[in-house]
């Protein structure tokens, strides 16, 4: 949470590659003190690399988009998500074929790890650097028939083109996305889907950081051998990448369904919370919690493509980096209460029925706008001659296709 803004204000000023560099070198800080930290205070330093490394990742997110045109934005998400799970899948799959099959001790996986984020930095390394940022370093007017930027609009009524100003300038300019941002918030799937990325993301997550505990008090084993961890991860990420990928070729009419699609999903997810604690048996825990990583994934490259679809490039790259931390924040506020020694400090178990209570929560919350629309939808039907144009009446996907083909 503490690194998330600089980091993100440094990916653009930087233009994403120098932030994709510190963040592969974080990533082999985390394993070298993984192998040689032998204290508390290595660990936590460890866990502070960890957060540079987790708030990079909206410099992969918006360098991804800045090389794409808006009408590839949902193959786009879908791509780069999958390719995110795909290789979190093959390292568990090795992982626990090592262990399993190997007899490989923990020590040496995490020097295999450390192995592969060595590579991961060299392969940094050779990534394109965009030639210009989104907010700040933008040197040049826009020229040769290309589109003005959401920049270059709103610096046009200031008189001076953007490039001449002076660097307290550039952060005036911040500052007047930031408040042209808060009109965009007026928009219904840019709202609904930032707020489904803030609150369920943070739960998920919470998920993910604490369910281990929860198999592990479920079947306490000392023999590495018979812990299946590695495979389940596998088969979660698996699963997620096919849902993640399937989701970039679903067409339906999300300005009407996404509550509804969003409140089922929740709900099946706080299904599978309550399986999860509640089960005696480490296979349909393993089972339950496949399930719910997937579904979560299913959802993710939807919510990427709606929020891009509403907004330029410049103000989609700010919108990632404010909901993340938004996520982050909320996360950080339910780990200080629910399970800090400073808080209540529960046990796995209430807090996974915390969690059960948290998703039930949001599903009734969803389910409920769910029908807010479709009630406000056939209340405002109007009898087919006195239907608007086609034009008017285009799915947000479509029409951020049309207004794409349309700044070509």
């Amino acid at each position: 949470m503490a690194v998330l803004v600089p980091i993100f204000l440094l990916t653009d000023y930087l233009r994403y590659k120098p932030v994709l560099v510190l963040q592969s070198l974080s990533h082999i800080a985390i394993w070298l003190l993984l192998i040689f930290g032998t204290s508390i205070l290595a660990m936590q330093f460890m866990e502070f690399f960890y957060g540079i490394t987790m708030a990079a990742r909206v410099a992969y997110s918006s360098y991804i988009f800045s090389l794409v045109t808006p009408s590839r934005y949902q193959r786009m998400a879908s791509y780069s998500r999958t390719s995110v799970l795909m290789g979190v899948f093959a390292s568990s799959v090795l992982g626990q074929l090592c262990v399993t099959v190997g007899g490989t001790t923990f020590t040496t996986l995490n020097y295999i790890s450390l192995g592969f984020m060595s590579f991961g930095l060299l392969l940094t390394l050779f990534l394109e650097r965009p030639k210009r940022s989104l907010f700040f370093n933008r040197s040049e007017p826009v020229c040769n028939g290309t589109s003005p930027s959401e920049l270059d609009k709103m610096n046009a009524g200031a008189g001076d083109p953007v490039w001449h100003k002076t660097p307290t300038w550039k952060n005036m300019v911040f500052f007047r996305m930031l408040k042209e941002l808060a009109g965009f918030v007026r928009l219904p799937q840019l709202r609904l889907w930032s707020l489904w990325w803030i609150f369920n993301s943070a739960g998920y997550y919470l998920i993910l950081y604490y369910v281990q505990i929860l198999w592990n008090e479920i079947y306490p084993t000392r023999d590495n051998r018979k812990i299946y961890n590695g495979a389940v991860e596998a088969a979660s990420t698996l699963l997620g990448a096919i849902t993640s990928f399937a989701a970039g070729y679903v067409k339906i009419r999300w300005t009407l369904w996404s509550e509804l699609v969003i409140g089922v999903v929740t709900a099946f997810q706080a299904g599978l919370l309550l399986l999860m604690n509640t089960t005696a048996n480490i296979w349909l825990c393993y089972v339950a919690y496949i399930l719910f990583r997937s579904s979560y994934q299913f959802l993710v490259p939807i919510a990427i493509f709606q929020i891009a679809a509403s907004l330029s490039k410049e103000l989609c790259a700010l919108v990632f980096g404010i909901n993340t931390f938004l996520a982050t924040v909320l996360k950080t506020a339910i780990t200080i209460i629910i399970t800090d020694k400073r808080g209540l400090g529960l046990s796995i178990h209430p807090q996974f029925y915390v969690y059960f209570s948290y998703f039930t929560l949001l599903t009734v919350v969803y389910l409920s706008a769910s029908v807010y629309v479709a009630v406000k939808h056939n209340g405002c039907r109007k009898p087919p001659e006195e239907a608007p144009p086609k034009e008017l009446t285009m799915p947000v996907e479509d029409r951020g296709t049309e207004l794409a083909n349309l700044e070509v």
